[in-house]
């Protein structure tokens, strides 16, 4: 499989060229977010923040990172898997005092879409953060900062799968307790464009929370014009296993 050149720097095109304002975020958490972050790199790379880390893994281009999880992928739709096979013991070992992870994921929470098992990849491969609904929020924002600027993963997949409840909650919009609803503002967007068609609302809401990462970060959007990381929206089917690259 190959990956398609997807340009995801800069703003959203749906704001008419303005960067994104996050729902539910207010811009001075969003700033102190950012700003701590890129601190901590700075810190870390004695200015630097993109400075590469010496690791094999890391050194990777963002086409092959992205390259690697879809035949990793391709290995888990064929019943394959090559990343489980080493002792556990040694893999605890090599990673119990750093982790050099290649790749990003913002996955849904959902239990049913394992991601180091879908991208055939072992401990202190993927750098994963997971949320119902796959969204962009700033602890979210925050976490890929630091994957990326600190950890130096070259690549992050943000990944919707079909099904996703929290999608189809909130193009139900019902009443619902707790703080549930909290999620449905930062995915109404997606379904304005979208319409009510779930999976067309799912595959909407990935390409949206990864324009919205490239847009609400400096970090990141700065690592994406240096050419040293890339960010793309996939589409996970539960019932094949299949990763698919959405555009």
């Amino acid at each position: 499989m190959t990956i398609p050149a997807v340009g995801l720097v800069g703003s959203c095109g749906c704001c008419g060229g303005q960067p994104h304002s996050v729902p539910g975020i207010s811009p001075s958490r969003r700033t102190m977010l950012s700003a701590g972050i890129g601190g901590l790199a700075a810190a870390t790379f004695g200015g630097a923040i993109l400075a590469k880390p010496a690791s094999a893994q890391t050194k990777l281009s963002p086409d092959a990172a992205m390259q690697d999880l879809l035949d990793g992928n391709r290995r888990f739709v064929e019943k394959k898997l090559v990343s489980f096979d080493e002792d556990l013991a040694i893999l605890k070992q090599n990673t119990a005092s750093h982790q050099e992870p290649f790749a990003a994921i913002l996955s849904c929470a959902d239990s049913r879409v394992p991601v180091e098992l879908v991208f055939d990849q072992s401990i202190g491969h993927l750098f994963v953060t997971r949320v119902a609904g796959n969204i962009a929020t700033s602890e979210i924002i925050a976490s890929l900062e630091y994957g990326a600027a600190v950890l130096g993963t070259k690549a992050i997949l943000v990944l919707g799968h079909s099904g996703c409840g929290a999608v189809k909650a909130a193009i139900a919009g019902n009443e619902v307790p707790g703080q549930i609803s909290d999620l449905f503002a930062m995915i109404q967007p997606a379904i304005e464009q979208s319409g009510s068609d779930l999976t067309a609302a799912i595959k909407s809401n990935a390409l949206f929370q990864a324009k919205l990462l490239s847009t609400a970060s400096p970090v990141l959007a700065a690592l994406i014009k240096a050419g040293d990381l890339k960010i793309l929206a996939g589409y996970y089917a539960l019932d094949s296993g299949e990763v698919t690259i959405l555009s």
